[in-house]
C-alpha cells in the first residue's frame, strides 16, 4: 500500500525559460515541416545563449527541392518564436540574435526501419493519471503550470508591464489519505523590469494571480511564500543561462509523481515513440482512471527500433484498482493499436499541433479543435471498462 500522508513538491518553468525557448523553436520547426508534409521526419534540437540560437538535427521530406526550400525558413521560425515569447533584451532580441541552421537530411539507416512502420528507436515510455484533479493529473505539477500560465497571460496582455518572460514556480502540497489538502510552500522566481524592484514588490504583483489560481482552502497563514528569494532577477532567458531542447522532461510530464522513460518530446515527429508512445501511455492511463477502473494508474510501453509491435505492456494501479492490473493489460490492445502507425492514426498525430505543447506541460491540457492534445480525450474509457 502506498503512503497516504506526505508532502510532495513539483516545479514548472515558463515559456521564457531558456530550455523552453529551445523546446518552442524545435516544435515550431517540426510543425512547419508537418504542415508541408504530414509524414515529414524531424528530429530538431535547439541551443540558445546570449545573442545566438543554434538549430541542428535531421529532417526528411519526400521531395529534395522542397526540403532545401524549407531550410531557408528556419531563421524566421526561430525569430517568430522569440518575438511571441517576448524577448527584446539588449543581448537576446528576436530581431538581432544570430540564428545558425545545421539541420541535415535524415539518416537512411534510421529511415529504413521507420519507413516499414517500425519504431524510430528502442525505449520505454510511461503514462500516468490520478483522480486528484479534474484533469486527472497530479495536483503539484498541474497548479505549478497554472501559476506560470496565468502570469504569462497578464504579462502579454499588458496588465502587468514590469514582468518579463523568464520564470519558475514550485508548489509543495500536503496530502492526507492520498488527497491534497494544503499548500505548505510556494516558490516563484520571475524575471522583472527594474533593479529597483524588491522581492516584496514582485510578491505584491504576483500574489493576487497565484491566489486566483490555487484553491483558497489550500492556503493559510502557515503557507510559506518565497518570491524571488535571491532578490533581483532582471537578466533572464538565454542571456542569463544557456538553453537546450529536451532538458525539462519532468516539467513536461508529471512533475516527478510518476516514472519517466528518459526520452524528451520536443522537436521529434510522431514516428519517434519517445513522443507518440508517451502520449499513448498517458491516453490509456487517463482512460483507465476515467473509466473508474482505478484511482491512479501507471502504464509502461516498450519498443525496439524498426519493430512495430510493442515488446511489453505493463499496468500498475497502486492499490487503487477495481480490477486486476493484468485485466487492464489484456484490455489495452483491444481498444488501441499500439504500433507507431496505429498510435499516429488513433490520436491523429500527423498534424502541426506541437508548438503549443512546448510550455506548461504536455499533459492535463484540453483537447482543441485543431487536433491538439488529442491524447487527453477519454473516448475509450467505456471500451476499456467492457474488456477489463
Amino acid at each position: 500500500m502506498s503512503r497516504q500522508n506526505y508532502t510532495f513538491t513539483s516545479e514548472s518553468v515558463s515559456e521564457g525559460h531558456p530550455d523552453k525557448v529551445c523546446d518552442r523553436i524545435s516544435d515550431a520547426v517540426l510543425d512547419a515541416f508537418i504542415a508541408e508534409e504530414p509524414e515529414a521526419r524531424v528530429a530538431c534540437e535547439t541551443f540558445a545563449t546570449s545573442g545566438m540560437v543554434v538549430v541542428g538535427g535531421e529532417v526528411g521530406l519526400s521531395d529534395e527541392a522542397r526540403l532545401k526550400n524549407y531550410m531557408g525558413r528556419i531563421g524566421q521560425i526561430a525569430r517568430d518564436c522569440i518575438r511571441d515569447i517576448g524577448y527584446e533584451q539588449d543581448k537576446f532580441h528576436w530581431n538581432t540574435c544570430h540564428v545558425l541552421n545545421f539541420l541535415h537530411e535524415q539518416s537512411a539507416h534510421i529511415a529504413q526501419g521507420v519507413d516499414k512502420d517500425g519504431a524510430g528507436d528502442q525505449g520505454i515510455m510511461f503514462g500516468y493519471a490520478t483522480n486528484e484533479t479534474d484533469a486527472l493529473m497530479p495536483a503539484p505539477i498541474q497548479y505549478s503550470h497554472a501559476i506560470l500560465r496565468r502570469l504569462a497571460e497578464v504579462r502579454k496582455s499588458g496588465a502587468e508591464t514590469t514582468l518579463r518572460p523568464d520564470a519558475k514556480s514550485q508548489i509543495s502540497l500536503r496530502y492526507e489519505d492520498g488527497k491534497p489538502v494544503e499548500v505548505t510552500s510556494i516558490v516563484l522566481s520571475t524575471q522583472h523590469e527594474s533593479e529597483d524592484q524588491s522581492s516584496d514588490d514582485i510578491r505584491a504583483i504576483v500574489e493576487p494571480y497565484i491566489r486566483e489560481v490555487l484553491p483558497a482552502e489550500w492556503l493559510s497563514d502557515a503557507t510559506e511564500w518565497w518570491v524571488n528569494p535571491t532578490g533581483t532577477f532582471v537578466i533572464g532567458g538565454p542571456d542569463g543561462d544557456a538553453g537546450l531542447t529536451g532538458r525539462k522532461i519532468i516539467v513536461d510530464t508529471y512533475g516527478g509523481a510518476a516514472p519517466h522513460g528518459g526520452g524528451a518530446f520536443s522537436g521529434k515527429d510522431p514516428t519517434k515513440v519517445d513522443r507518440s508512445a508517451a502520449y499513448a501511455a498517458r491516453y490509456l492511463a487517463k482512460n483507465v482512471v476515467a473509466a473508474g477502473l482505478a484511482e491512479r494508474c501507471t502504464i509502461q510501453l516498450s519498443y525496439a527500433i524498426g519493430v512495430a509491435k510493442p515488446l511489453s505492456i505493463y499496468a500498475e494501479t497502486h492499490g487503487t484498482g477495481a480490477v486486476a492490473p493484468k485485466a487492464i493489460e489484456e484490455a489495452i490492445p483491444q481498444v488501441m493499436d499500439l504500433t507507431p502507425r496505429g498510435i499516429r492514426t488513433h490520436l491523429d498525430l500527423n498534424k502541426p499541433i506541437y508548438e503549443r505543447t512546448a510550455a506548461y506541460g504536455h499533459f492535463g491540457r484540453e483537447p482543441d479543435a485543431e487536433g491538439g492534445f488529442s491524447w487527453e480525450k477519454t473516448d475509450v474509457a467505456e471500451a476499456l471498462k467492457k474488456y477489463a
